[in-house]
């Protein structure tokens, strides 16, 4: 099986995410970069693949740096660089037999540009609404998670609990 890989046009994300947009909106870019990276983490971990955010350099000027953060790799391009460039660049010499490579983004150009270099495309409301089913099934499984820790803890021996289920089958079949 392939391994999979996505990479997220950042800033193309939280223009288009409407938690990530009132961030942005609010001049709090730094805030809407956290946010996205933590729920890309969440995501990543629970799908099992590799994710790699990448942001244009032109809105954080001076800095081109790639560094590990919440277990996704995190790349500020240079200067002269865009976001669209660069991932129009590693998309094609990531994409090969082992790995199978997924770019996020809205933007139709780009989305032709890594489609006829094998990656797949995913736009931001499509990632968006996926995040969101893996979000809601996360939530799921701790509340099942908290539920049984609650039944663990209970102070009813097993023996009461056997007894009260059956007297609650009894009582159902009247």
């Amino acid at each position: 099986m392939k391994k999979q890989l996505l990479i997220v046009d950042g800033y193309n994300m939280i223009g288009a995410w409407p938690e990530l947009t009132t961030l942005k909106n609010q001049d709090r870019l730094e805030e809407a970069r956290e946010d996205l990276l933590n729920r890309l983490s969440n995501y990543a971990k629970f799908q099992g693949i590799e994710v790699i955010v990448v942001f244009d350099a032109q809105f954080v000027p001076g800095i081109s740096k790639s560094y590990q953060k919440y277990f996704l790799e995190v790349v500020f391009t240079k200067e002269d660089e865009t976001a669209d460039s660069y991932i129009e660049r590693i998309a094609g010499e990531l994409n090969d037999r082992l790995t199978q490579v997924t770019v996020a983004t809205s933007d139709l150009a780009e989305q032709w540009t890594v489609f006829s270099q094998g990656a797949l495309r995913t736009s931001a409301r499509e990632l968006y609404k996926n995040i969101q089913k893996v979000e809601a099934v996360i939530k799921g499984t701790t509340e099942e998670v908290r539920f049984t820790d609650y039944r663990r803890n209970s102070p009813w021996n097993p023996q009461q609990l056997d007894k009260l289920s059956r007297k609650l089958d009894e009582l159902s079949r009247k």
